[in-house]
């Protein structure tokens, strides 16, 4: 495909997930079914040329004077990617498959673009108007910065399996696709953003992942898990599952020892994670299907630790998934709202005498991290909070100076809030609860 046809490619992709409200990686697919035609580095163009336009379709929007999707992909590729506009102009005229020639009022937007210097903060920051507030309440003056943060590429980060593989030997192995190690855990590696009109490097297609030495997590998620602190020979539930990916970073923190159990109320995902723990090679896990009566019955005040990933807004994700926060309403996150108070409420039924809950969302909102936690301390006063950056030093997996950069993500009430521009990482919340004896 030459360039004229990617674009427009990705014009119609985004005028579908805008009148249809769906996913984008639903809407690319389905163009992808339908375009036989467009190869691999097609697909990745348009992919690419799709979700900069989301991740920034405010402040593009604003400077091309029009939030239309065929000015949000022609302002993407001058302010995004470096175009220049006749570029744009030559590329949008290609018959027959261009989007077609630019009008005067376009060439003039490009010529002149509005300067986001005085722009407003949803649109600095590239996020609904409906959600200032709320990330005023956390961020304060910093706000869009932060939220800008939230729109860039996401890197690919690694988590090496220690019951398979040293992250030395993993590094060596991955070095030549530029992967790096990515701080604070040890075992985290991480590969930078690819160029956004480019495929991603194979990492899931080497041999050594298929051998199970290492697995795709964010450096958030790993540090989430590590927040449940000395492991090792404990009884640990992971109630909210989902395709195992905390799970398999606990059950290495547990090198095969005590017993592991993973519930999801969703079946579905649990047979990735049965998979997974498979090609990891752990030993000491048990999958609970939702669909067995009382599946977690025998489990009740037995926990060491449950860990709780919560459903959740999915805020902190934005990099990875920028259609999100369009797609988000006041009304779905009150109904998140709810179902973490009752997960909540369900996690501490599994926590015996002594044991702990770790909570966590990748939320960036205080309406899903300290009100929810607040809520439920006032409702079971057996449990207190314990800091949670001792709790990732209890776990032997981060190195100190990994825990020098973690204090500066602790609260007062000494819990962690990871964001993109303050560590690098997917947005996260984690607070650890300790029920008395």
């Amino acid at each position: 495909m030459r360039d004229g046809g990617r674009i427009a490619a990705a014009i119609e992709v985004l005028k579908g997930i805008e009148q249809h409200h769906r996913p984008a990686r639903l809407a690319l697919k389905a163009w992808g079914d339908t375009s036989r035609y467009a190869g691999a580095k097609d697909r990745a163009w348009v992919s690419g040329l799709v979700l900069d336009a989301l991740r920034h379709r405010r402040s593009l929007a604003w400077r091309a004077g029009a939030d239309t999707p065929r000015a949000i992909a022609m302002a993407a590729l001058v302010f995004g990617w470096g175009w220049s506009a006749g570029q744009v102009a030559e590329a949008f005229a290609e018959a027959p498959h261009g989007p077609g020639l630019l009008s005067d009022d376009e060439r003039q937007a490009l010529a002149r673009p509005r300067s986001l210097e005085n722009a407003p903060a949803p649109v600095r920051g590239d996020y609904p108007d409906w959600l200032d507030p709320h990330l005023e309440r956390v961020f304060g003056e910093e706000r869009a910065d932060e939220a800008a943060a939230l729109a860039a590429r996401a890197p690919v980060d690694l988590r090496v399996n220690s019951l398979k593989a040293e992250a030395g030997r993993a590094l060596n192995v991955l070095a030549p696709l530029g992967v790096q190690p990515a701080g604070i855990l040890p075992q985290a590696l991480r590969l930078s953003p690819p160029d956004p009109a480019a495929r991603a490097a194979p990492v899931e297609a080497q041999p050594e992942h298929q051998r199970g030495w290492y697995e795709v997590q964010d450096l958030g998620s790993q540090i989430a898990a590590a927040a449940a602190g000395e492991v090792a020979g404990r009884q640990v539930l992971d109630l909210c599952a989902g395709g195992g990916g905390k799970t398999l970073a606990l059950a290495a923190a547990m090198g095969n020892t005590g017993q592991l159990y993973a519930y999801d109320a969703d079946v579905r995902p649990l047979s990735e994670t049965v998979k997974r723990a498979q090609r990891a090679g752990v030993r000491n896990l048990q999958v609970r299907s939702p669909l067995r009566p009382d599946a977690l019955a025998d489990l009740e005040r037995r926990m060491d630790v449950v860990f709780v990933d919560a459903p959740c807004s999915g805020s902190g994700t934005w990099r990875r998934h920028p259609d999100a926060k369009w797609r988000l309403r006041p009304g779905q996150l009150e109904r998140r709202m709810a179902e973490q108070d009752a997960v909540l409420a369900e996690t501490a039924a599994y926590v015996k005498p002594g044991g702990r809950m770790v909570y966590a969302t990748c939320s960036v909102l205080a309406e899903e991290n300290e009100d929810r936690v607040t809520g439920f301390l006032d409702a079971h006063a057996d449990f207190t909070p314990v800091d949670a950056l001792e709790s990732v030093r209890a776990s032997g997996l981060a190195d100190e100076a990994g825990l020098e950069a973690l204090a500066e993500r602790r609260t007062p009430a000494g819990f962690l809030r990871l964001s993109p521009r303050s560590l690098g990482v997917d947005g996260f919340f984690i607070a650890v609860l300790e029920r008395a004896r």
